[in-house]
């Protein structure tokens, strides 16, 4: 029997085969007993639970010849009509594909008219939610105040989508999943009127990927009849449907529990070449090592989660994982799912994710499962590696109070006094540039200026393609920084990457305010986890300033002989300059306005 042979067979044709939303049935039946009937209402809740079969039921009972009737007889010509859909009093539009204002503008200048083949006009309207503003404005009028002889049925997935003025004029239902006990037996009775065999096993697997949905259950038991030839076990329902038998979960929860990388990527290759996809494989690995969690916080409620691996093979498997690993693992997981939206490559997202499981050891307690640093070594006791950590924090603290009073590390060749110090050699004030130096010095500076990083690397791997394939996935850095932390976010879009070496970005801001903020430990903390993330290998953040990304290129342009004459001879009288370094640190200290350069 095909799958639309069989939904119309079982598509609810009385209020009696509502299956699970008993509440509001017994609302509408009462209603029409008590002609009580609004002149809207608005149907929402999951996909596949009878929004719209609800509406065609009440158009039908408000319009049965033998009524208005809690229950339609289904037998008199308008019943069977409005079944079949061939009255023109009971108008059903999809406004997924009907949403313009000139569809609502038809409906609007119809309604005044009477029905002529029934008793009361019934609009309804499916997917209201995707209806166009000026749709919903042309709308609302005549919902407010229709005539007595209308009534709007509005069903819709999504009605936070629903302007409030709309919500407000409708009498509002909110369908409920199905419980997975109903549609197993729901199921149960189907098989048994159609004269099939079915194990309860797979009629529970079939309730659980229907996820409530009674509409998507029976597409499923339609198709595994189908491959099954009228015999539903839960082996075939797995493989008719895509999914990965419980064998398969535990080999690969196996080798994740013995660190053993080659068994990993042995699974991960037969389920490619069984043509799944990694996608739905990390999402029901991650279902499984829920399960594993279940069934070791909560026995009793991993019986009836409806999976597929038995009760006791999971408490089998559960042993072997630590409770804080087990959390571990599941957040690992959900934040490569999220990843893989965004991959090129899903499946190399998924044996990534399959690796990182299979080295990260087990956290102990009161260990921080966050970073390798926080481990602790092989045989080191808890009292050891609690010292490590406070003395590690301790030298974090006084890090931290060294760079807030303005001591910065020294520069390569600063200790033997021949490198660059020009910054320095002015605020001394001992180099003849007059006072303005000498107060800047004796003043309590909160911090000395920030050193310009060496940027010949980044200007000359400009172009390489391992560059051009990093900075292309700078969107997804940006997007992951706004959910990992909003204000880093602020920050960090004013920048942009400009060039990639040596797993290094660089990043050339506009403003130095934002540059310096993003500079913070804690900010470019979180800058540098998302680029691992989505890099797939740790990268750190350089900062630089638009001016000086761009002073770079421009000296990179020039070779020696397109130099001017002065600068390759040091200046008119050919005499070398070595205070032009003290002259740019001056300007950018105190400002061009304020330097004045004496000759002498």
């Amino acid at each position: 029997m095909a799958h639309i042979a069989l939904y119309r067979a079982w598509r609810p044709q009385t209020f009696h085969d509502m299956i699970g939303q008993q509440h509001i049935v017994q609302t509408l039946q009462n209603a029409i007993r008590e002609d009580r009937l609004s002149h809207a209402y608005l149907f929402s809740g999951p996909r596949g639970t009878g929004k719209t079969s609800a509406a065609r039921l009440l158009a039908k009972a408000v319009n049965c010849e033998r009524g208005p009737t809690p229950e339609p007889c289904n037998e008199c010509e308008a019943c069977r009509r409005i079944a079949a859909g061939a009255v023109m009093d009971v108008v059903e539009i999809d406004a997924a594909s009907n949403r313009g204002v000139e569809e609502i503008r038809d409906i609007r200048d119809k309604v005044k008219y009477a029905p002529t083949e029934v008793r009361r006009k019934v609009y309804i309207i499916d997917e209201v939610h995707m209806l166009t503003t000026e749709a919903f404005n042309a709308l609302l009028k005549t919902l407010e105040e229709p005539p007595a002889h209308v009534m709007f049925m509005l069903a819709t997935t999504e009605p936070h989508r629903l302007p409030p003025t709309i919500i407000s004029r409708c009498q509002r239902f909110e369908f409920r999943r199905v419980s997975l006990e109903e549609q197993t037996e729901w199921l149960k009775g189907i098989c048994e009127q159609e004269g099939m065999t079915a194990e309860t096993e797979a009629l529970v697997y079939i309730a659980r990927l229907s996820d409530g949905g009674m509409r998507d259950a029976l597409s499923l038991l339609d198709q595994i009849a189908s491959f099954s030839d009228g015999k539903v076990t839960l082996q075939e329902a797995v493989e008719a449907t895509g999914g990965l038998p419980s064998e398969q979960f535990s080999r690969l929860a196996a080798a994740v529990r013995d660190s053993n990388a080659a068994a990993v990527l042995g699974e991960v290759d037969e389920m490619m070449r069984a043509g799944k996809s990694a996608d739905k494989c990390l999402e029901q690995l991650m279902h499984y090592f829920r399960d594993l969690l279940l069934a070791q916080l909560a026995p009793s409620a991993s019986a009836s989660a409806g999976r597929i691996a038995s009760p006791a093979e999971l408490r089998s498997m559960a042993e072997g994982f630590p409770r804080e690993r087990l959390f571990a693992i599941i957040d690992v997981l959900n934040r490569y799912q999220t990843e893989m939206k965004y991959a090129a490559h899903p499946q190399t997202m998924f044996e990534i994710a399959l690796l990182k499981l299979c080295t990260d050891l087990p956290a102990t307690e009161g260990e921080s499962s966050g970073t390798p640093a926080t481990r602790a070594p092989a045989g080191a006791g808890a009292a050891e590696v609690q010292q490590l950590q406070r003395q590690l924090t301790a030298l974090e603290r006084k890090l931290d109070e060294l760079q807030r009073s303005g001591v910065a590390a020294p520069a390569e060749g600063d200790a033997a006094g021949g490198g660059r110090s020009g910054g320095s050699a002015v605020r001394g004030g001992g180099n003849g540039w007059g006072g303005r130096g000498g107060a800047a010095s004796s003043g309590s500076a909160p911090k000395s200026p920030r050193q310009r990083i060496k940027l010949d690397p980044f200007v000359a791997a400009r172009g390489e393609p391992l560059a051009m394939q990093a900075l292309g996935k700078w969107p997804q850095v940006l997007a992951r920084v706004r959910e990992e932390r909003v204000t880093v976010h602020a920050w960090l879009v004013d920048g942009e990457p400009v060039a990639y070496a040596n797993d290094t970005v660089l990043v050339a801001f506009r403003n130095s305010i934002h540059r310096e903020t993003t500079e913070k430990p804690a900010n470019k903390q979180v800058i540098e986890k998302v680029l691992e993330a989505v890099l797939g290998h740790p990268t750190e953040l350089a900062t630089t300033l638009q001016k000086e990304w761009q002073e770079a290129l421009a000296d990179e342009s020039k070779t020696p002989s397109d130099q001017p004459e002065e600068l390759q001879l040091g200046g008119e009288d050919g005499a070398s300059s070595p205070g032009e370094p003290l002259v740019d640190d001056a300007y950018k200290l105190f400002g061009e306005e304020l330097v004045v350069i004496r000759d002498e």
